[in-house]
């Protein structure tokens, strides 16, 4: 297929909690860019009812790779099988994104971006947030130099997450498919931005509990303490233990100004010598997920529109949209998405440091 003018053709596998959104977003985009024709999933029960929900066909994860018809696979399959799956994938010449986190140990990682330059095809992580307003507009401060030197940044996940939403999974909770917990399932959007806005990490000394979830094997609250490449010092901080669930928190501080992003919205921008800019606290699906997760998102959603709103009020699923319209320009230009493997494997790996140093009570010095 030219897939510099015809419509990319997506098949989704794992028709879980978060594919109703990437299922919405896909159908967002134009049709001269993308259709979504397949789902794939090993519960007959779940994929029977998102077949039907979205009218798709249904197709064994063989049938998916066989089919030259197909372009692109999306996966919304637990944490640690992203790899085996997708290397696959890539190797059968198909287009990957992959539901974050990319992995859920930075080896893990390398299969994948070794896949995906051996075939040639794209690969790219959802991490949706950098595509929200917000993070584009303190993006750009940034790059032009309009904070400064940064000397201290903040990352906050004070979320809530109940009991029944761990025991809803056998795989939630675990270290073999979930990864970790408060931070590598729920913080690692605030580590993906974290990285992409302050930089890289240099070294990690941090903590963490399971202290108020039974029956999960992971944290449910962590802290860690910083220094970055850049000299400037921080604080992450993630919990599923914070009743009834706040929103994400990432505040950036330099010598010529500050920045804070609150619940997806640029809450504060103040640049030394112009005015300051006041925004909301957070979007209604922020809250949303803080408090119920992903499922309460979705279930509150309407449908995504087809381009950004012009109010500027962002709705759950429209960042989606816009990754996915990247990855499509990507795909078409022969570029790099902006979430590629690359960017995906840097979140997990500071994931893993922070895991590593709450368990050996080191500091824990990030390779470069």
């Amino acid at each position: 297929m030219d897939s510099s003018s015809s419509p990319l053709t997506f098949a989704i596998v794992g028709c879980g909690s978060i594919s109703p959104t990437h299922a919405k977003a896909l159908r967002a985009l134009p049709p001269a860019d993308a259709r979504l024709t397949h789902c794939c999933d090993i519960n007959t029960t779940l994929a029977e009812a998102f077949a039907k929900q979205f009218d798709l066909k249904i197709a064994s994860f063989e049938e998916l790779l066989a089919d030259p018809a197909i372009d692109v696979l999306t996966f919304c399959t637990p944490s640690g099988l992203h790899a085996s799956l997708g290397a696959r994938a890539l190797a059968a010449g198909k287009h990957v994104v992959i539901e974050k986190p990319m992995e859920i140990t930075a080896a893990a990682c390398e299969p994948l971006i070794a896949a995906q330059r051996a075939a040639g095809c794209k690969l790219a992580i959802i991490s949706q947030h950098r595509f929200d307003p917000s993070s584009q507009q303190v993006r750009g401060a940034i790059d032009r130099g309009e904070l400064g030197s940064l000397v201290l940044a903040e990352a906050r996940v004070p979320w809530h997450r109940s009991q029944e939403y761990y025991d809803s999974g056998d795989w939630r909770g675990t270290w073999a498919l979930d990864g970790g917990g408060c931070l590598m399932n729920q913080g690692v959007h605030t580590v993906d931005l974290l990285l992409w806005l302050a930089g890289p990490v240099k070294t990690v000394y941090a903590q963490m509990r399971t202290a108020a979830h039974e029956r999960i094997e992971v944290e449910d609250v962590v802290t860690a303490t910083l220094t970055f490449a850049n000299g400037a010092i921080g604080n992450l901080m993630a919990t599923t233990s914070a009743y009834p669930g706040f929103p994400a928190y990432l505040g950036l501080h330099g010598t010529q100004g500050s920045a804070v992003i609150e619940g997806d919205e640029l809450h504060l921008l103040a640049i030394k010598g112009r005015d300051t800019i006041h925004g909301k606290t957070a979007t209604a699906h922020a809250l949303q997920v803080a408090t119920g997760g992903t499922k309460s998102a979705t279930a509150n959603a309407s449908a995504i529109p087809a381009t950004a709103p012009a109010d500027g009020a962002w709705a759950w699923g429209d960042a989606h949209r816009e990754q996915f319209a990247d990855f499509i320009r990507a795909v078409r230009t022969d570029g790099t998405p902006l979430v590629d493997g690359v960017a995906g494997r840097a979140a997990v790996a500071l994931i893993n440091a922070v895991y590593e140093s709450a368990r050996t009570g080191r500091v824990i010095i990030l390779a470069d």
